[in-house]
């Protein structure tokens, strides 16, 4: 990104793939099962980012995974999660859990309870191959995310990441992905600058405004944030996001400039 100290790219609601499946509806971002486009393939070490809403009674039955990093991020209802390392565990609103896969296991995500659960699916790859599985879970409460980035996912070795299954702070995950996440109420401003780290290459990000208001095909509507820096600007509502791409050190603000709460990811990629 030779020149350029900030660059804001949106991706639209109305240009993910998405489908309804009576039993799931979903959104994805990058290329995923029947949805490919070469130009949305996943994003630096980001490969998969779908929005999942399941109806009471079904899910995704036991299946296989190796050599990716997967977590789900629990919006409401309650997720039932199994697999093949003895986890047994119900998600609510506020959980997140980390699955590396590593050499290969297998697991199922299952609605729990008579609500649909809405949680977001993401995928990273591994900064290398060969781990061991492992597994993890977290919880961060609306109040600690109201007007306030909380690191719920940050790389294996970062300051202040544990190894251990349960604790306090940010899952550990074996890829350069950072995950913050944050409730904005209206009029208020976040910044998040990129690392200084690796000083002169670029950076990436990813911002994805969760689709709270409910699944929708049709143009996003709902909470609505503006992503700005550097004199660029853009505007996003439920469903949408933006690729951001800028040197170390330059801030990216995001502020909610609609009439309710906007729920914010924000991924900071190598």
């Amino acid at each position: 990104m030779p020149g350029k100290l900030l660059e804001i790219i949106p991706r639209p609601s109305t240009e993910r793939g998405n489908a309804d499946h009576g039993w799931l509806k979903t959104f994805h971002t990058f290329s995923f099962a029947s949805y490919y486009d070469p130009n949305h393939d996943g994003f630096g070490a980001l490969r998969v980012l779908n929005e999942d809403r399941v109806r009471p009674g079904t899910g995704f039955g036991t299946h296989p995974h190796r050599e990716f990093e997967i977590f789900s991020y629990v919006v409401s209802g309650e997720l039932e999660h199994r697999d093949s390392m003895g986890n047994v565990e119900v998600l609510k609103r506020g959980d997140l859990q980390l699955t590396s896969a590593g050499t290969g296991i297998r697991h199922s995500e299952k609605t729990y309870g008579s609500k649909p659960v809405h949680f977001l699916q993401i995928w990273a790859l591994p900064s290398r191959a060969g781990l061991a599985p492992t597994y993890f879970t977290r919880h961060f409460s609306d109040k600690d995310k109201t007007n306030n980035w909380v690191r719920i996912v940050a790389p294996v070795g970062a300051e202040g990441v544990s190894e251990t299954r349960e604790a306090e702070g940010p899952a550990p995950v074996n890829s350069p992905v950072t995950l913050w996440a944050a409730i904005l109420t209206p009029g208020t401003k976040l910044p998040h600058t990129f690392p200084v780290e690796g000083a002169g290459k670029g950076r990436k990000a990813y911002v994805h405004v969760v689709q709270t208001g409910g699944y929708n095909e049709g143009p996003a509507t709902g909470a609505t944030v503006r992503l700005s820096g550097e004199g660029k600007e853009v505007e996003l509502r439920e469903g949408d996001g933006a690729y951001v791409m800028g040197l170390p050190g330059r801030e990216v603000q995001v502020k909610n400039v609609g009439e309710g709460n906007a729920e914010v990811l924000f991924f900071d990629i190598e």
